[in-house]
């Protein structure tokens, strides 16, 4: 079922919401050449405890024989998601996805950025700017009255307009109390179908991109995902909620983001 949340319940998701987007905003500067994606996981946590606040990945799912091991999913060029930080050296020309979650006196906040690390190719700039649009494509369409599918149907047609694939096996999702609620809303689909949209539904949307065919694979670690081809891939997330009229961004990573994402279109 899905829950509608309270003004209350909104004050303390843009709380958690806040705290993901400071942890972003510092990994513009902290993900630099030389540095491990095992200090910017510790990075990370520290600033999320240090904001009374505890990371929502680390431990994830609770009593699984394979919980997810760190604050952050730190994911490079091939990798698409759920990569584990450790003692990977970023290098000059890298493309880097950070996913970070918080929660905050009960309720989460989720959100993801994929950044160049110094100087990256024309190609991978190109992806990032195409990956950020469409995540605003996506924004765009979460509003009353319309259905999962049109933000779906929204993310796929940028996607696959500008020459790229969206993953297929890999979902936005409802979030709240819970990292994941309902609705599951697919990278694809059409325009018109799946859950109706409603006024103070919550909601992390997120499409995952990759420059080359949209088949992937899970690594021995059991949680980093990779292009099946090599390829490079790119991820940009927001929690949002569902308003009358645009929806309200919850996780900002800089305030001019949008205005900017639409200049470099």
């Amino acid at each position: 079922m899905i829950h509608l949340k309270s003004d209350r319940e909104l004050e303390k998701m843009r709380q958690a919401g806040q705290i993901v987007g400071e942890v972003l905003a510092r990994m513009r500067e902290w993900a630099q050449p030389g540095v491990t994606t095992a200090e910017l996981d510790a990075r990370a946590e520290e600033l999320i405890h240090s904001r009374n606040a505890i990371p929502s990945f680390k431990g994830y799912p609770p009593g699984s024989d394979n919980p997810f091991p760190a604050t952050i999913c730190a994911s490079v060029n091939e990798e698409l998601v759920h990569g584990v930080p450790g003692p990977r050296v970023l290098q000059e020309g890298d493309i880097i996805s950070i996913d970070v979650g918080a929660i905050y006196e009960g309720y989460h906040g989720d959100a993801a950025v994929t950044l160049p690390v110094g100087e990256i190719s024309a190609e991978a700039q190109r992806l990032l700017r195409v990956t950020k649009a469409a995540l605003y494509e996506a924004i765009a369409k979460a509003r009353p009255g319309n259905r999962s599918g049109d933000i779906s149907a929204a993310m796929q047609d940028y996607v696959e307009r500008h020459g790229y694939n969206v993953v297929r096996e890999y979902t936005s999702h409802g979030i709240g109390r819970q990292m994941h609620e309902d609705p599951q809303i697919p990278n694809y689909g059409r325009p018109g179908y799946g859950v109706l949209l409603r006024k103070g539904m919550t909601v992390a949307l997120e499409p995952m991109v990759l420059s080359g065919d949209y088949r992937v694979r899970v690594l021995d670690n059991h949680w980093t995902v990779v292009a099946a081809d090599g390829k490079l891939t790119a991820h940009f997330e927001h929690t949002v909620v569902v308003r009358d009229g645009e929806a309200e961004i919850l996780t900002q990573w800089a305030q001019d983001d949008r205005a900017r994402t639409e200049q470099e279109r």
